[in-house]
Order: structure tokens, then sequence, then C-alpha cells
């Protein structure tokens, strides 16, 4: 959520930045009027008190009789329009946080203009489009080949865009969770394991809701919502709370599963396990004071870079365009990784600074200093990584002429000892 007073003292520079998105200034101005309206009806309603006051202090140096009864009435009926008009404030002010919940986040002045990805420019890279001495397949073939990946069997159990992996493929994706939460302990974060439902009221701290609510699944009866990423629940870990500076700066990892209902585009990601309603991912979360946010955000990034680079797998780091970038986020990179047996770049880690826009809708505050007002933190989050377009990457680029695949050496103790996959 923006700052409302940033809005209410620089409305053209918010429209200006929201331009960039091609967001209507339209909804900045319904803001505004409601802020408007809502400070005309609590001057009604502070006028009203004052004459209620002014005028219940009379009544009590009243006798007794026609006139003290006829003022209490009049009393009576200013009180009762004082609720009405308490009302219509409550109304006016759900109207505009609701409004408020609609605008996106502003743009950090690094992000660059553009239509879309096509925009986003290539900061950093690591190792070249691999090609192999030899034709390269891609994943599906790869794995169903090996008995890693079966894609009936899922379709069976639960409908299009699901699978089970099996033996290998399935110890493959542990072992990479699990290399995974290990590498970012000694990175410095502090794992949680969190619920995989979470409150609907948690899904609009974090800004999954209003926009991503399509794409979300929800238990009807309990109104509980299953989590799409971890950042969900971890974003509410402190919801509330007023955390002191010394606390500060707060790394979180955590792995859940990720539910989303993805809508495909006809003939585009229809195979493999690229996209689909369920996924595993590990992620990273921070809590930080605004003055270090940017810094911290370096280090994510670097983080997850890491990641790739531990593997062995080329990667690239792209700075995401107005065209591309989150609805939250203020500033993000994504992390690509080569799939030479599809001939493309897969982005495997999203690392984005929301700034305090999630910090406003979750109540996330800090205390600069004992006694000192209570500010708002900043939060960001990054994939450390995505699965399974990670294990899409390892498959591809670790795969042999002869059909085998090759475990990177850091997995290899998570594999039990197992260095190829026949």
């Amino acid at each position: 959520m923006l700052d409302l007073k940033l809005i209410r003292e620089q409305p053209d520079y918010v429209k200006q930045q929201l331009a960039r998105f091609a967001v209507e200034p339209a909804l900045v101005d319904q803001v505004l009027a409601f802020d408007e309206a809502r400070r005309q009806q609590l001057r009604k309603v502070e006028d009203l008190k004052a004459q209620r006051n002014a005028v219940s202090k009379a009544i009590s140096k009243m006798a007794p009789g026609p006139e003290r009864e006829a003022q209490i009435a009049a009393m009576r009926a200013v009180g009762a329009e004082i609720a009405a008009l308490d009302k219509d404030v409550a109304a006016i002010e759900e109207g505009q946080r609701n409004a408020m919940l609609e605008l996106r986040n502003l743009p950090h002045p690094d992000v660059p203009d553009g239509a879309d990805d096509s925009a986003n420019p290539v900061i950093y890279q690591e190792g070249e489009e691999r090609t192999l001495s030899f034709a390269a397949q891609p994943h599906w073939e790869l794995a169903e080949q090996l008995g890693m990946i079966h894609f009936e069997q899922g379709v069976k159990l639960a409908g299009s865009r699901f699978y089970v992996l099996r033996g290998l493929g399935a110890r493959l994706q542990r072992a990479t969770i699990q290399w995974l939460l290990d590498l970012h302990l000694r990175q410095g974060y502090t794992e949680v394991y969190t619920p995989f439902v979470v409150k609907e009221q948690v899904l609009w701290a974090s800004g999954q809701l209003p926009k991503f609510r399509d794409n979300l699944y929800r238990d009807e009866e309990s109104g509980l919502w299953l989590v799409p990423t971890a950042e969900v629940p971890l974003t509410s870990l402190y919801s509330d709370d007023i955390l002191n500076a010394d606390q500060l700066p707060i790394y979180h990892v955590a792995y859940t599963p990720c539910f989303r209902k993805e809508q495909l585009s006809a003939g585009r990601d229809v195979r493999g396990i690229k996209r689909g309603h369920q996924f595993d991912k590990v992620e990273m979360y921070m809590f930080e004071t605004p003055e270090r946010s940017y810094a911290a955000l370096e280090k994510l990034r670097s983080d997850a870079e890491e990641c790739a680079r531990l593997l062995g797998l080329p990667f690239r780091t792209k700075l995401l365009c107005t065209g591309d970038i989150g609805f939250g986020s203020a500033k993000t990179y994504d992390i690509e990784v080569w799939a030479p047996g599809q001939g493309e770049w897969l982005e495997v880690s999203s690392c984005s600074n929301v700034e305090a826009f999630q910090a406003r809708r979750a109540n996330l505050r800090y205390r600069p200093e004992p006694g000192a007002k209570p500010e708002f933190l900043h939060t960001l989050n990054g994939s450390g990584l995505g699965l399974p377009r990670t294990i899409i990457a390892i498959m591809e680029n670790y795969q042999q002429a002869d059909g085998s695949i090759l475990v990177p050496e850091v997995l290899r103790p998570y594999m039990g000892g197992v260095e190829v996959i026949r």
C-alpha cells in the first residue's frame, strides 16, 4: 500500500510514476476524493460534538422544566446525527482503503521503462548459452526415459498441469530443496516452517489480493487459502508487532509447496514441468530498515546467484522494467538459468524490494530507537530457488549422450552418493 501522505502532498508525482505502468490517474483522484469527503464528514462530526458538549454543560445548570427537556431531546437528535455521520466516515474510510489496495507500488529510480520482458536489460551473466556436443533432449523426454517423471499419473490424480515425480526424480528434487535450505542457513538466514494454508487477511497483507484472486486456491468451508508462495505467510509473521531496531535485520528462509491456477496460452509451455498448478520453492525473506534495504537487495540477489553458481548452471541476471515488474515491487532482479534441451533461459528466482508496501498492509513496524515513534519496515523477498525449473536446468545441462544425467557435485551427498541417474 502506498503512503497516503505522499498521495495527498504529491499527487502529480504519484500519477506520473503510475503512468509508467499505464495506470490511469483516476484511481489516485478517487483516493483523494475519498480523503476530502472524509475530512468534510469529520469536520461535521467535530462541530456537532462541540455543540453537544456546550449544550450539555448548559443543561447541567438548567432547572428542571420544559426548556431543559427540549434541549435534552435536541441533543438526542444531535447524538443520532453524530452516529449516522460516524457510519458515513467508516464507509468512506473503507472505500478509500479499497481504492488504496488497488494501487500498485511506485518504481525505484533505477527501474527502466519498457512494455514487456523484452525490455529487461541483462546486467550480469556467468556462462554462455551452452551447446552440447550431441542432440540435446528436453527434460520431458529425458525424465520419462529415466522413469523420473510420470505425466499420465499426475493427470489421472489431479488433472492437467499436474505430474508425479518418481524414484530418483523425486529424490533429486528433495535433495535440491535440502541443499538450498542448508546453503541459505550458511548465508545467514533462519529457517522457518509455516502453514501451507493461510487466512484471507494474510493474502491481503502480502499484496496477493485483490489483484491475483483468480489465480489462488481457496477452501470455501474454512475460508483458508493455499499459499501461492512462502512469501505470503512470511510477510505476516510479525504483523501488528513493534520490533526494536536491535532485532533487525531478520532474514528467514522457508520451503513450501506453492499452489497457483496457471493461466496458460494455447500451445505455450504445455509440455514438461515448466508451468504447473503445484510446485515447490525455497523462499528467502528479509525484514529491514529503510536505509539498509537496498544494500539488502544486493545481498538477496547475490545469495540467489550463488545457488545457480554452485549448481554449475549458466545464469544471467536481469533488471525488470516497468512492463514486467510485480505489483508490489519497487525494484526486482530476475535470475535465469540456461536450459539447452529447450533452448531457452528459465527464470528460477525473482528478488524484490517492496519497500514499505507490504508493511503498511500488514502493519509491520519497528522503533528506530527507544521511545521513538514506530516506523514501517521494508520487506524483501527472493526465490532461492524455485523448483521445478531448477530441476529442468539440472537435467538438461547435465545430460549425457547415452541419455543419463550427471548429478551436480554439491547434491551428491544429499542423493546418498548417487553420481549418475541412469
